[in-house]
């Protein structure tokens, strides 16, 4: 559990956690996108605004589209009238519900000697060997996003339907179409299905009964259905096929067997174009005025003073107002794979997806209300948001008033949903937290295996420190100092040198018995063979040599044990000293006469600067500091060369040195001969007791001083030069 907690809470983990803090950067790009999606919502919301007003500029140059007898409902004849539709309807639902709104506009033809159809020169045929019951059909036509819809509910006793093993289109009951297109030709088409299903309308280019003359057309599409009384028709046709007329006929065949003509009724003549109806649209004008502007993203009505539609073009559905790109969910690869499986479903879940089959029900009747519309009629230019019962759909909403000599003639209303603005939006935030996640989970990657590497630096570290020291507390292993230049490689050098000197005082202490036993060795020799000499001595003279020669053993044994002691009573001392300003130029003249006379055989070369050189410290300890160095130096100097003492002053530093000519100093004894009972005197001058405490003493009054001390080699002749440099008093 403890080993556990351990991983849970290690470097690891805490880089990980700390790199959680950049999940602030997609919180801050979201709330960027948010209020980008704010700004483009405004900016639509003007768009549309200024479209609505420039459609109202170019109405309000033609008042009188606006006059209400232009909408009255049409009386009988040859001419057919259409009616603006102003919402989708369905052609394919097997009933004619959508058309309940327009249902008191529809038109009756029928059949009939008493009432005969002015307009329709066959209204009243009917062959004599064929009698039944009267035909007739109701017909109503009526236009929406450039489109013509139409329905006909014939009353008919006796459908018969096309037999689907003959050819022959004519022998069955028939819908035919006869128009003029645009560029004026005349054209017929007929429609005789099997069975209640869609139609398959056919163009007429010869005779009837020659199938080879029958073209399938597309553009016109609709279903027929049976019903008691007879049967319904549903049409559309694109209004770019249309000229200006138009004839509809019914033709009946009763016979199922004989499958002869009895009856046709139509809304005009059909053979010729001159027979033809023509097409009364009462707001053609104004559709061309808004075809002309382009408005292909909007849906774009106009409203009469009665808030009555007089055209409305334009579906609610795909008018976004953006054109966007769709994301490309085709995309090869691991990523896209990827994106597609795992976030695509998520970003379903948490963005708000806009929805295309919504129904807008404010606009499901003839006439349109609204706050905007009310305002718009009283003069004021108005645009309003709407959220639809879905909660997932907004409608943008701006509407301008058409105004001529100084009345309101009526309202252009502009619609767009924001969808696209939607969809706008949630494309940059997909592609921002695609984006981000991949950042991020690179970003945990280095960070993870960067940490990886420091952890494993650090074990590897903590592996050797506990290697170091066996069962028995001795030192047998080592830390291979790391070459990085980083703080872990610091580290690790730092306990390499540490573990270094520990070794050395370590071997110094095991060492310590063997140097205190070979220099205890020779005096205890001495007095021991003068002891037991002394005992059999036969004479005075006799007796006195050997006590003579016990008292410098026990000298010598007392000397080892006051050097031994020095340097435990220095540290003592210097760290209860006060420091005072010394001139470090007189006390180290001063030491230098007296080094001439107690080693008059010893040359003494004197650089002393003439200026003050001014440390704070003590002179007692600069004395007894000099006694040490000019003692080694003595020792070590070769015979008839000189030691050269220096005293000066350099930047910010007072700098001692002491030179003696003699043998090198070996590289690895440079920084270890200022260590406690470390010597390297040779055998020949190992006369005297010398535990090496000497020169450790002086590097003790060196670091009083707050200065550092070094040894190092003559470059010029073979010797050695230990400087001493301190702080001057500034």
């Amino acid at each position: 559990m403890a080993s556990f907690t351990k991983k849970l809470f290690g470097i690891r983990t805490k880089l990980v956690f700390a790199s959680s803090f950049l999940l602030i950067i997609p919180w801050l790009g979201y709330l960027y996108i948010l209020e980008m999606e704010e700004y483009l919502s405004r900016a639509q919301e003007q768009t549309v605004l200024g479209t609505a007003r420039a459609l109202s500029a170019a109405l309000s140059e033609r008042p009188e589209l606006f006059n209400d007898s232009s909408y009255s409902r049409a009386s009988e004849g040859q001419d057919l009238y259409v009616y603006p539709v102003f919402y989708p309807l369905a052609i394919d639902d097997g009933n004619i519900l959508d058309w309940r709104d327009y249902q008191q506009y529809e038109q009756h033809y029928q059949e009939g000697s008493n009432t005969p159809n002015p307009a329709n020169e066959f209204s009243t045929f009917r062959s004599s060997s064929l009698l039944g019951d009267p035909l007739s059909f109701r017909l109503m036509l009526g236009e929406y996003n450039r489109s013509l819809y139409a329905y006909l509910r014939v009353i008919d006793e006796n459908v018969v339907m096309r037999n689907r093993e003959s050819l022959r289109i004519d022998r069955s009951d028939n819908l035919r179409l006869g128009l003029v297109n645009r560029e004026g030709i005349f054209e017929n088409y007929v429609i005789a299905p099997y069975a209640d299903e869609f139609i398959y309308p056919y163009r007429i280019d010869g005779d009837i009964g020659d199938i080879s003359s029958l073209q399938y057309e597309s553009r016109i599409t609709g279903r027929w259905n049976r019903t008691p009384e007879g049967y319904e028709i549903e049409l559309r046709l694109p209004l770019e096929m249309l000229g200006d007329k138009l004839a509809l006929s019914i033709y009946d065949i009763d016979d199922n067997e004989e499958r002869r003509l009895a009856a046709i009724v139509s809304t005009s003549g059909i053979t010729s174009p001159e027979s033809l109806g023509t097409l009364r649209r009462p707001t053609p004008e104004i559709d061309r005025i808004v075809a002309g502007m382009g408005l292909s993203n909007s849906r774009v009505q106009v409203v009469d003073r009665s808030q009555r539609i007089l055209l409305s073009d334009g579906d609610i559905q795909s008018a976004n107002g953006l054109m966007l790109e769709e994301l490309n969910q085709d995309e090869q690869g691991l990523w896209a794979a990827l994106k597609n499986s795992l976030l695509r479903p998520l970003y379903n879940q948490v963005l708000s997806q806009p929805i295309n089959n919504f129904v807008d029900e404010l606009y499901q009747e003839g006439t349109v209300e609204g706050e905007h519309i009310i305002s718009a009629l009283s003069g004021v230019p108005n645009t309003n948001f709407r959220t639809l019962g879905n909660g997932e759909t907004r409608i943008l909403e701006a509407a301008f008033p058409i105004m001529a000599n100084g009345q309101v003639l009526g309202v252009v209303v502009v619609d767009q949903n924001m969808n696209g603005i939607r969809t706008f939006r949630n494309q940059a935030l997909e592609s921002l937290f695609d984006t981000m996640l991949g950042i991020m989970l690179l970003v945990l990657t280095v960070l993870f295996l960067f940490a990886s590497g420091l952890s494993s630096r650090i074990r590897s570290l903590r592996n050797q420190a506990e290697q170091i020291i066996d069962d028995s507390g001795r030192i047998n292993n080592t830390i291979s100092p790391s070459r990085s230049s980083d703080e872990i490689g610091d580290l690790s050098r730092s306990f390499s040198n540490i573990l270094d000197r520990l070794t050395q005082y370590t071997h110094y202490l095991e060492n310590m018995s063997s140097r205190l036993s070979h220099e205890l060795r020779t005096p205890v020799t001495v007095v021991r063979s003068s002891l037991e000499n002394l005992r059999m001595a036969s004479d005075e003279n006799e007796s006195e040599t050997y006590i003579q020669r016990a008292e410098e053993g026990i000298a010598r044994l007392n000397l080892i044990l006051t050097n031994m002691s020095e340097a435990s009573r220095m540290e003592q001392i210097l760290k209860t000293s006060d420091k005072e300003t010394v001139d470090l130029s007189k006390v180290i003249a001063a030491c230098c006469e007296s080094y001439s006379q107690i080693y008059p055989q010893i040359n003494f070369n004197l650089n002393i600067s003439n200026k003050q050189v001014l440390i704070l410290g003590s002179a007692d300890y600069i004395v007894q500091l000099m006694d040490k160095l000019i003692a080694n130096a003595v020792e070590f100097s070769n015979e008839g060369k000189p030691i050269k003492i220096k005293c000066s002053s350099e930047v910010n530093e007072a700098v001692i040195s002491v030179a003696n000519s003699g043998p090198y100093l070996a590289e690895e004894m440079k920084d270890r001969i200022f260590d406690s009972m470390v010597s390297v005197r040779p055998e020949g001058k190992k006369n005297q007791p010398h535990l090496g405490m000497g020169l450790h003493i002086a590097r003790m009054i060196s670091d009083y001083h707050e200065g550092y001390i070094y040894a190092d080699n003559l470059l010029e002749e073979e010797g050695v030069i230990i400087v001493l440099r301190m702080p001057l008093i500034l």
